[in-house]
């Protein structure tokens, strides 16, 4: 007797019980992990991706002859990565330098400077994509299942009170499967924190290097003019 009541408790059994409440603290959790393992998969894919594409342009543009041979390279294969649109709103923002508008009034040197600035930054914004979704899941979901569990066990202490029988046994049931609630939103929101901090770790490394990439292509730009020999790389390179 004892061995089927333990049975008839669990998940299964806490899904009939539940109210309209508990059914939408579920959905709520259900919701967070889908969309957080969709940007968790889709993420580093992507993250991935870039990186192998980026690798194998740097290698190509530091082993070109000379800036000419990078921009032909890039009017053959559209750029695909965030360095090879670097250097290509570079080259486009030199060609412009001689245009008579106010873009570029503070000379070439600035106006390049702004360029590669605001790729830089558009960048930046680009790879913050689905973070506040995975903030908010990792940061929400343990309330959200405690909720689930606070009035789960509200909901049970009703019912035990309405039957009249409250001994432990009766009790620790219904409370045991309200604290199912909790551990659904633990099991959502630790890894929507961990693939935060990952892609912030990630996101700050890519960002260094594609900066240490612009100031060297700046000076190549401003100081050999793109027509002599390319200078030694930096980290960029060697990253």
């Amino acid at each position: 007797m004892e061995q089927t009541a333990v049975n008839s408790l669990g998940f299964a059994h806490f899904l009939t019980q539940t109210d309209g409440v508990g059914q939408a603290v579920l959905g709520t959790l259900l919701l967070l992990s889908i969309a957080s393992w969709y940007l968790i998969v889709t993420r580093a894919l992507a993250n991935t991706l870039a990186q192998r594409k980026a690798e194998e342009f740097l290698k190509r543009f530091w082993l070109a002859s000379s800036l000419s041979d990078v921009e032909a390279t890039l009017h053959s294969q559209p750029a695909d990565n965030a360095f090879a649109v670097l250097v290509q709103k570079s080259l486009e923002a030199l060609a412009d330098s001689g245009k008579d508008n106010l873009a570029v009034a503070g000379g070439m040197a600035e106006y390049l400077t702004r360029t590669l600035n605001n790729e830089v930054d558009l960048e930046a914004a680009k790879s913050e994509y689905g973070l506040t979704v995975l903030a908010s899941a990792g940061s929400a979901a343990p309330y959200v299942g405690l909720f689930g569990t606070v009035w789960g066990i509200y909901h049970a202490l009703v019912q035990i009170g309405l039957s009249g029988q409250g001994t432990l046994d009766k009790v620790a049931g219904p409370v045991g499967e309200a604290l199912i609630m909790t551990a659904l939103g633990l099991a959502v929101a630790i890894p929507a924190v961990l693939a935060y901090n990952a892609f912030n770790r990630r996101n700050r490394m890519w960002l260094s290097r594609l900066e240490s990439f612009a100031h060297d292509l700046y000076v190549l730009l401003t100081v050999k003019g793109g027509n002599g020999k390319l200078v030694a790389p930096s980290a960029t390179q060697r990253g």
